[in-house]
């Protein structure tokens, strides 16, 4: 294992944030038979196994509702005038599922029911972690946890754009295998037949015997097709550190507003992660990405090797037959890549599996205020208290947004209340009502110690590895600071609060205004207010940033204890455009840009593009600048000179193309571009999956759903990308922000 030169956050010891058991190694966890958990456990001799007995729990109102149940169980009644007053204990996991049955007869509520007189957790992992307080990977760095990235190239039948597994002329071809310890390897379709490289995966699998299973999209993609093609082949895929066949069932998730199908593939004893799902919760905040395939991510980090090879999809056959050695490189970079974007986005969910009673497969797919109420829920049963009902959702008002200003603003300094909301509830002591052991705030505190103290070991790290440990550990515990207030604010969590939740958000906006009021006061010109910062033009006789912060200081100061305003940039120039939109120009140059109306994903890129030069120009107040930064895109528009890729949209399917054409022919939605491409397509597309596409004829006020085509079907030497429409777009853009500029 590395070492760490700095004396190591203890974290893992605190009982509340990371379970009370200090069991380290913990690799995987396993239902083994109805009354047996297994441990997977990481030590100096490798992989060991451990069998407990099985235990888990249904929290139930009412021991009545018991009664007439004739398994084996343990009843005991929990401290507390909370609802579930009663922990109902059970040996065999096949019992705990007649039990439910049980309750669900008597009660007549279903589990998932919000009025249910019981709580039932479908998932005896989560279960025997949340009663024994283990977690994973404690004692352990991220390169102590042993991953192998997966992934295939496919051959496609000709005729076709899509390789599919159910054709039989289509098959796997080549698979890379690349592990974080050194291996690699690419098994082979010239080699051997489709069968031999199965059962040979398979023997790869079980001797490099990784913790984890890693690929890009290898969900949807390399996975369902390997599966697929081992149905045809009649070969077992044996991946499981028990020798079991994989299990595969339909799931989903949802990351922001995408909610994502995809077919769950579970593997005894390992993980199986999906990097196209870290890319996705990265792009919540950042919201910068073009792409989330592999190559264009990889560009976008800095990943990719400078003799990375590239194949477009339809040149994979030829390479295959004419030059497989570099098919073969080609295939091991993707590996690779997948390696590194793994390393890069996957360390705060590996941080998250120490903290949160959930397998490190599924910290993927829970929802960040789920993972909080798995906490209380953990705490609650060890100190044995009764636990909440959910309280059911209530509205309440938000953060105050405002614009004072519109337009260009000159010498503009930032502000903004460091971590507001969770400030607020720790300095007015703001807790859910049911909270009756008093775990909210002070975890809250002990979060908010963790992350300060992460941030100066950072800052005093000598080693880069422990320099991206302590920066990773500071920001997963900002990211759960953050979570507590949305949390109070769901309907149906144990834990939740929406009135408390309320009382912050009015807490917060009194803070604003007073922050508003002050700096009025002080001669400082209010521009915008986003949430929990305010941008604004200081005082006439306040230059430069040691004036500023002395300002800002006093600022601070003028507030209630605990609520800390901080300096967060002066900018030269500032573009204010609406609430929550706008763009700024900082001191060394570059441009910042703010708000889906200045930098909308929505958009094409040669718009986005466009949009970005020209708020730099108008930053800049080179207005004589705009008319010709429009007319050359017009002219490269003419010419054809943009990359297809800037003309296309690429969207998400958000419900299946079968659900999209029942409800167009009951004309309960309008025909859409993107799901009539779907149905067009040979290929199977689901809920969550992308497409692009880009606009033909030559009409500016063209229906799109019938004047549309996937980029693949794009022939750069027969252009057919709809001028007039493309050339309409921008002209209203460019009217839009600069022709009263001009």
């Amino acid at each position: 294992m590395e070492t760490m030169n700095t004396k190591p956050l203890n974290f893992e010891q605190n009982a509340v944030l990371c379970g009370a058991d200090p069991l380290p190694g913990l690799v995987a966890v396993e239902l083994s038979g109805p009354q047996v958990i297994r441990l997977f456990i990481r030590g100096d001799a490798g992989v060991e196994k451990l069998d407990k007995p099985f235990s888990g729990f249904i929290l139930i109102e009412d021991r009545a509702l018991i009664e007439g149940f004739k398994r084996p169980c343990r009843l005991e009644a929990m401290e507390g005038n909370n609802p579930f007053k009663w922990l109902l204990l059970m040996d065999d996991w096949q019992d705990l599922q007649k039990a439910k049955v049980h309750l669900q007869k008597v009660s007549g509520e279903p589990p998932s029911s919000p009025g249910a007189p019981y709580l039932f957790i479908n998932d005896p992992v989560h279960q025997y972690l949340l009663l024994s307080g283990m977690t994973f990977f404690k004692g352990m760095l991220y390169s102590d946890l042993h991953r192998l990235a997966l992934d295939i190239e496919t051959a496609c039948t000709p005729g076709y754009d899509f390789s599919n597994p159910e054709r039989p002329e289509d098959r796997i071809i080549s698979i890379a295998l690349m592990d974080n310890r050194g291996y690699s390897e690419v098994i082979f379709g010239g080699d051997m037949d489709e069968k031999t490289m199965l059962h040979t995966l398979g023997e790869r699998i079980r001797g490099v015997d990784p913790d984890v299973i890693e690929g890009h999209n290898i969900f949807n993609f390399d996975l369902n097709y390997v599966i697929k093609r081992a149905r045809t082949q009649n070969v077992g895929l044996l991946w499981g550190r028990d020798g079991s066949d994989l299990r595969i069932r339909p799931s989903r998730f949802t990351v922001a507003e995408r909610v994502i199908d995809y077919p769950r593939v579970e593997i005894y004893g390992r993980h199986v992660v999906d990097t196209m799902f870290l890319l996705q919760y990265y792009d919540v905040s950042a919201r910068e990405l073009e792409s989330y395939g592999l190559k264009a991510a990889s560009l976008h980090f800095g990943l990719s090797k400078e003799d990375r090879v590239y194949i477009e999809g339809g040149e994979v056959d030829r390479y295959y037959r004419d030059d497989p050695e570099s098919l073969k490189k080609y295939n091991l970079d993707d590996a690779r890549e997948t390696l590194a974007l793994s390393e890069l986005l996957g360390y705060p969910f590996f941080l998250q599996a120490k903290i949160f009673p959930y397998s490190f497969q599924n910290i993927f797919v829970r929802g960040n205020a789920t993972k909080i109420n798995a906490l209380f829920l953990r705490e609650y049963l060890r100190q044995r208290a009764s636990v909440p009902k959910p309280s059911g959702g209530r509205a309440f008002e938000g953060g105050y947004t405002d614009v004072f200003v519109e337009g260009v603003v000159k010498n503009v300094a930032h502000c903004d209340v460091a971590s507001l909301y969770p400030s607020i509830m720790l300095s007015y002591g703001l807790k859910p009502g049911a909270d009756s052991l008093e775990v909210f705030l002070p975890l809250l505190k002990t979060l908010k110690d963790f992350r300060l103290e992460a941030k100066e070991k950072a800052a005093a790290a000598k080693e880069s590895h422990e320099k991206a440990y302590y920066q990773s550990l500071q920001q997963t515990f900002k990211v759960l600071i953050n979570s507590f207030y949305g949390y109070l604010g769901t309907d149906i969590h144990n834990f939740s609060d929406p009135e408390i939740a309320g009382e912050v958000t009015k807490r917060g906006r009194e803070i604003i205004r007073q922050m508003v009021d002050w700096l009025r006061n002080e001669g400082a010109i209010p521009v915008e207010i986003d949430t929990d910062g305010i941008y604004f033009v200081p005082g006439k006789d306040i230059s430069g940033e040691k004036e500023v912060a002395a300002l800002v200081e006093r600022l601070s100061r003028s507030l209630p204890a605990g609520i800390e305003v901080l300096t967060d940039g002066i900018f030269p120039s500032m573009y204010s455009y609406k609430k929550k939109n706008y763009a700024l120009l900082d001191e060394k140059g570059n441009l910042i840009i703010k708000g889906s109306a200045l930098r909308s994903k929505g958009m094409e890129r040669y718009l986005r593009e466009f949009l970005s030069r020209m708020l730099r120009l108008i930053l800049e107040g080179n207005s004589e600048g705009l008319h010709g930064l429009f007319k050359d895109y017009s002219v490269k528009l003419e010419k054809h000179l943009f990359p297809i890729s800037w003309l296309t949209k690429r969207e998400t399917l958000r419900e299946s193309p079968r659900g999209y054409l029942e409800k167009v022919k009951a004309k309960k939605r309008n025909p859409s571009a993107l799901y009539e491409l779907a149905l067009d397509s040979e290929r199977e597309y689901r809920a969550g999956d992308q497409i692009a596409f880009y606009v033909t004829g030559d009409k500016k006020n063209v229906t799109v759903y019938e004047n549309c085509k996937t980029v693949s079907g794009y022939d750069p030497r027969n252009p057919d990308e709809n001028i007039t429409y493309y050339k309409a777009k921008l002209k209203e853009l460019y009217k839009k922000f600069a022709s009263d500029r001009g």
